[in-house]
């Protein structure tokens, strides 16, 4: 797909960006050459191919699942300034 200056522009006005003019030719070059891998791309036939969740046939390092924390509920609910019942009170905002 070949875009020309026009195309760049509608493209530059829709994302908002500034692009002086003189920079306008190379953009279309190389926004046609990036449309162009895509479109070299989605035409590979990819059936029968997994889908990967990551480029990198590497497995993550895992910690143990435990409890590091210990539970802090009496002291927070004592510092708080209104609780009720183990919750905390807070004022209304919406009527």
């Amino acid at each position: 797909m070949s875009l020309d200056a026009s195309d760049i522009e509608k493209i530059a006005h829709l994302a908002r960006l500034a692009i002086a003019p003189e920079s306008i030719e190379r953009y279309a070059v190389d926004l046609s050459n990036i449309l162009d891998l895509v479109a070299r791309m989605d035409a590979i036939d990819t059936t029968g191919v997994t889908p990967m969740a990551h480029p990198l046939h590497m497995s993550q390092r895992l910690r143990a699942d435990r409890v590091v924390d210990s539970d802090q509920r009496e002291l927070f609910q004592s510092i708080a300034p209104l609780t009720e019942d183990g919750l905390y009170l807070v004022p209304k905002v919406i009527d």
